[in-house]
């Protein structure tokens, strides 16, 4: 790795929190298109940090280079991540005319003691179980049913002209002669389990199979479970 790939992976900012609790955006280089990038995934990190923040401007310790800052787009980067800009810091004669042109409020250097601001990621929500819909009553014909966000139960026949719909799998522990959908929302590792499989039309995750095919399968009339491989239903022996 040479010193071009090591200026390129470094990272162009610091966060110090500072006695007035303010954060402080301190950078270290007029990279902003690194900035930009970086920012981005401080924010992916941790979003409730940087929705609104207010933070002051740190560029005295911006190192010198061939192209002025370009102040203007610096804050606009900061406001486009959520970062509220109340100041800029810095003694700079480019970056006092550019503040001044911007009616931007300038603060000096200051000697408080400042610290690192550490950034925890958010952890990810835990999901909520949600109870299978457990139907104990034959299901007759006409009537629908569906298990929103969940599995599909019934503990009894399901009629010609019923209709069974889950977001997860479906389970039949008897005759399954109506129509059964599966993973209706996408979920293309739903299931869909029955005792006795005549069914009108089988899907899962909007494949699907009629009584047409259905009844040309070997396994019409037994015990049976259905899933997606790739896009085509598969039926197998339970």
């Amino acid at each position: 790795m040479n010193q071009a790939d090591l200026l390129e992976k470094a990272p162009v900012f610091q966060l110090k929190g500072s006695m007035l609790a303010l954060t402080i955006l301190e950078l270290s280089s007029n990279d902003l298109d690194s900035l930009d990038s970086q920012l981005a995934e401080k924010v992916e990190q941790a979003p409730q940090f940087f929705q609104e923040a207010p933070i002051i401007l740190a560029l005295d310790k911006c190192k010198p280079s061939a192209e002025p800052l370009n102040l203007a787009r610096l804050l606009s980067i900061c406001r486009q991540h959520g970062l509220q800009t109340l100041a800029i810091r810095t003694e700079h004669p480019d970056h006092l005319a550019a503040a001044k042109a911007l009616d931007v409020a300038v603060t000096p250097p200051s000697d408080a003691r400042e610290r690192p601001v550490a950034i925890t990621p958010a952890a990810p929500a835990e999901p909520s179980l949600i109870p299978a819909k457990v139907i104990t009553h034959p299901v007759r014909s006409g009537q629908q049913i569906y298990a929103k966000n969940t599995d599909l139960i019934v503990m009894a026949a399901v009629s010609a002209g019923a209709e069974l719909l889950a977001d997860g799998n479906i389970h039949v522990y008897g005759p399954l002669r109506g129509r059964a959908l599966a993973g209706i929302n996408g979920n293309l590792e739903a299931r869909i389990f029955c005792q006795q499989m005549g069914a009108e039309m089988l899907s899962i995750a909007g494949q699907y199979k009629v009584a047409e095919d259905l009844r040309r399968d070997p396994l019409w009339g037994k015990a049976t479970q259905t899933y997606l491989n790739g896009e085509q239903l598969e039926i197998s022996a339970l």
